[in-house]
């Protein structure tokens, strides 16, 4: 089978994907019919499990998903309707009219359950809010997405180190230390920072923004980037001293755990994260009108790391984590981890050529079409072990949902095309 011959198959098994299975799944699934909003709790079978809890994270990822899905033209405007219902119960029920910020998570009628102001979630009402805007021109999400990045200024940015702190109360004040997080930063939350502010640029073409996007851009290369190895740390203290990487109270109900109560090791990457952060970086540059060829060996580390350690080269699939020097030690395999990895390394294919990234792709892709995806039901199951056997069976949960299958779809389609018509028959 030639070059050509291969990506045509594997943008055929993508758009099938996407318009046979993934979008008709969340199509008639999430909408909280009595009280607006999103029920995001799914069994093996895509149905509700009975748990009615809504967090501001998966509230804000299936607004963004509706919306892109719209602005990218594989959803007609039932998808821009289903968002435009979600953001009515975002800022309903959860905007803090007393103390601005949003609030963690919320009962299923909208009463507030956990009031804490945590500085992932408000990343991502950045990120959903614009990208709403930009679907439907409704100024009022621009407006709250504009005040969500002036509350993090004036409430959670480190003034003395940068970047902003993480973990907050109902009232701003630092949450404790350790595993509730008031002394911890994140490769995560600022990955996550500069994603929303890219997208909050491309919506107002507000050149403050612009800045603020490569403020962060430049802390994350000055402090978060490993750099001997280009590989991302995980956490740090305020300032940006690396700390063993911990779970915190609030989060992560996804996250593996770890035998050791200290966390995982100092010396320890995401393969995940970096391949997201990467190709992230290369969308980011693009929309504030930046020279990629600056950042090119740096990315092409990143790649290449997850190549000679992340991937399974046997089994298929990306691994979780492992040393920035060394084989994989944490092998299982989450569905989001295959998802960055699937648009990542087709972006490494456009920048450097198929070769090995394209060999790298082709693994990942055979891995979710034969293994992770639910084909019966149209979603993706959400864990692996090393050996491919299924661990969890819900379609969606507190941190499971469509934002990352349904944008990698997207993303992969809209780059195994490009592809395509660069490789010659």
């Amino acid at each position: 089978m030639t070059t050509h011959e291969r990506i045509r198959h594997m943008l055929e098994e993508m758009r099938h994907h996407l318009y046979k299975e993934l979008l008709p799944f969340w199509a008639v699934r999430g909408v909280d019919k009595q009280y607006g909003g999103f029920l995001t709790y799914l069994d093996k079978d895509g149905n509700p499990t009975g748990e009615t809890l809504k967090t501001i994270i998966c509230q804000n990822r299936m607004i963004y998903t509706y919306s892109s899905a719209y602005r990218a033209g594989v959803a007609g405007k039932d998808f821009l309707d289903i968002a435009k219902q979600g953001v009515d119960f975002l800022i309903k029920h959860f905007w803090d009219e007393r103390n601005s910020g949003w609030f963690w998570i919320t009962e299923q009628d909208g009463t507030p359950h956990d009031r804490s102001k945590i500085m992932y979630g408000h990343s991502f009402a950045i990120y959903a809010l614009s990208e709403y805007a930009m679907a439907s021109g409704d100024q009022r999400a621009l407006e709250y997405a504009e005040e969500t990045l002036s509350v993090l200024k004036t409430r959670a940015a480190d003034l003395a180190y940068g970047g902003v702190g993480e973990f907050f109360e109902e009232d701003w004040s630092f949450k404790k230390p350790g595993v509730y997080g008031g002394d911890r930063k994140s490769f995560d939350v600022h990955m996550h920072l500069m994603e929303a502010f890219t997208n909050l640029y491309e919506a107002t073409g507000n050149p403050q923004h612009k800045w603020e996007t490569q403020n962060i851009i430049n802390l994350i290369f000055k402090h978060i980037i490993h750099p001997k190895f280009g590989t991302g740390l995980a956490q740090f203290s305020f300032d940006w001293t690396p700390l063993r990487a911990i779970l915190f109270k609030n989060v992560w109900g996804a996250d593996r755990d770890v035998e050791d109560d200290e966390g995982r090791p100092l010396n320890n990457t995401s393969f995940g994260h970096n391949i997201e952060f990467n190709w992230l970086l290369k969308h980011s540059l693009h929309i504030l009108g930046m020279e990629l060829e600056p950042y090119k060996d740096g990315m092409r580390k990143i790649f290449d790391h997850a190549i000679k350690y992340g991937v399974d080269w046997e089994k298929g699939g990306v691994y979780c984590e492992g040393p920035h020097d060394g084989p994989a030690r944490e092998k299982n395999k989450e569905f989001w981890q295959q998802s960055e990895a699937l648009t990542g390394f087709l972006d490494a294919c456009l920048m450097f050529g198929c070769d090995k990234y394209l060999d790298a792709y082709a693994n990942i892709h055979r891995f979710v079409m034969d293994v992770v995806i639910n084909h019966k039901v149209g979603e993706w199951w959400p864990l692996f072990d090393e050996n491919n056997t299924l661990l969890w069976t819900h379609m969606a949960h507190a941190w499971k949902i469509n934002y990352h299958t349904v944008r990698a779809a997207i993303q992969s389609e809209i780059r195994l095309a490009k592809l395509l018509a660069q490789t010659p028959e």
